[in-house]
C-alpha cells in the first residue's frame, strides 16, 4: 500500500506568490515638528488667560 497517498492532500509548495505579495504597505507618515519652548509657554500662557469653561456649558 502506497501511504504517501493517504490523507489529506499537501499544499503547494514553493509556488510564487501574486504580485500583491511584494508590494510594500503604505507610506511612513511623517510626525510633525515639535513646538519650540518659547511656543509652548505662549501657548500656555494664552490658556491660563482664557475663560475656563465648564464641561457642561457652551
Amino acid at each position: 500500500m502506497d501511504y504517501s497517498k493517504s490523507g489529506n492532500p499537501k499544499g503547494a509548495r514553493h509556488n510564487p506568490r501574486g504580485p500583491d505579495h511584494t508590494q510594500k504597505g503604505a507610506p511612513k507618515s511623517v510626525t510633525p515638528p515639535r513646538e519650540t519652548k518659547e511656543q509652548l509657554l505662549a501657548r500656555m500662557k494664552a490658556a491660563a488667560k482664557a475663560p475656563a469653561q465648564k464641561d457642561g456649558q457652551s
